[in-house]
């Protein structure tokens, strides 16, 4: 048995997006009653796994079938645009955090904010920590989802050139590249602090590529296979996971003195168990038509509409997530307050993108109507002016 996917937009994927986004917005105001509730506290990954696969399934769908001989040098500088507005992004982003931090600390006498999100660093030594911040070296907490998602997008060329050509061969070297990655800790480092970078795409890339294979290979008619067997293997790790994270099991380095990346948890370097369990949960979405249609909406749903604009929505919503947590350190409040800061913060997010949508609706009857005013009358015969009107 296998299941075809929809050659339209399948808003399952502008749905999950938003989920990912929302829940990340959640947990990135830590200590709230809420953060419990959100999806890592039910397996092994996290919404950042969950964001890494559907951005690998969006480059897929917006630049797979553009790669071909005439067209492969616009769509890998086009890339290579989206990097640098990623790149451009998160600097805006750290410096506004930053000056967010700086400015509470400041005016509501509150010098131990400087000391929270890695913002200690750039007190005691601004000039080689500026370095650090332009060159990706140094990253704020909570902010570090963008830089490894503009280096994915550099790489991105080349592995939709490999995996249009030869996908299994593709994967392999990618998880080749994933495991040594994991074995031997190779990783971006830090600046001028020591260490890696919090999310290594050395490691990433493999989720990210599945990502992209995985749709590439469905764009082209392939399906995705329905076994029984995988539904019931991938079912069982998904319990089996839920249950551990709730179990003294949880909190282990590593099993059977296994490297981290085999048998631990470790989110730098995507460790095997994680890798496999946002796998398993995915595979299960898109093999149950009773849950895989719970994600599919219309176009204009709100979830739809939050996750076609995710990067301003994500930008909005770490700021929003920075100004929140500053306000609980200030006040902690409680669930009360937790919950208006939260829906305050969830509710902007809806409404940047409900505005932005709006924009581009207006833009798109302004074009409309611009080009009917540009096209001049001809008189023609009723047939080839009836073809002319309908071709408009």
């Amino acid at each position: 048995m296998t299941t075809p996917i929809s050659p339209e937009r399948d808003t399952r994927i502008d749905v999950l997006r938003a989920l990912a986004l929302l829940t990340i917005f959640v947990d990135h105001v830590p200590g709230t009653a809420f953060e419990v509730l959100t999806y890592k506290n039910f397996g092994f990954s996290d919404a950042a796994e969950a964001f890494v696969l559907i951005s690998g399934i969006s480059v897929a769908l917006a630049y797979g079938t553009k790669f071909r001989p005439a067209g492969r040098l616009l769509a890998t500088l086009k890339m290579w645009r989206r990097a640098g507005v990623l790149y451009v992004t998160h600097i805006v982003t750290t410096m506004a955090v930053m000056a967010l931090f700086c400015a509470v600390a400041v005016f509501a006498r509150r010098p131990d904010l400087l000391k929270l999100i890695n913002i200690e660093p750039l007190m005691k030594n601004p000039p080689e920590v500026l370095v650090g911040i332009v060159t990706l070296g140094h990253q704020l907490g909570y902010n570090n989802i963008l830089p490894v998602y503009a280096v994915l997008l550099l790489m991105a060329p080349a592995f939709v050139l490999f995996v249009s050509y030869r996908p299994v061969a593709a994967l392999v070297v990618s998880g080749a590249l994933w495991l040594v990655a994991g074995i031997w800790q190779i990783a971006p480092p830090n600046y001028p602090e020591p260490g890696f970078w919090f999310l290594n795409p050395l490691s990433w890339q493999f989720l990210f590529n599945i990502g992209l294979a995985a749709m590439l290979h469905v764009r082209r008619g392939g399906v995705i296979p329905v076994n029984r067997w995988l539904v019931g293997a991938a079912a069982t790790y998904v319990l089996t996971a839920l249950v551990w994270v709730h179990s003294p099991l949880w909190g282990q380095i590593t099993w059977f003195k296994l490297p981290v990346v085999i048998g631990g948890f470790d989110k730098t370097f995507l460790s095997l168990p994680r890798l496999l369990h946002i796998l398993a949960v995915s595979y299960l979405i898109v093999a149950l038509p009773a849950l895989s249609s719970l994600f599919r909406t219309s176009p204009d749903h709100p979830l739809a509409i939050l996750g076609k604009r995710s990067l301003p929505v994500f930008i909005a919503g770490t700021l929003i997530a920075m100004l929140a947590q500053v306000m609980r350190l200030i006040n902690p409040g409680g669930l009360v307050y937790d919950s208006l800061l939260l829906s305050a913060g969830i509710a902007m997010q809806f409404a940047l993108a409900f505005y932005l949508e709006w924009l581009s609706t207006i833009a798109g009857s302004g074009k409309a109507r611009a080009t009917q005013k540009d096209v001049a009358p001809v008189r023609a015969p009723f047939g080839v002016s009836a073809v002319a009107r309908a071709n408009r």
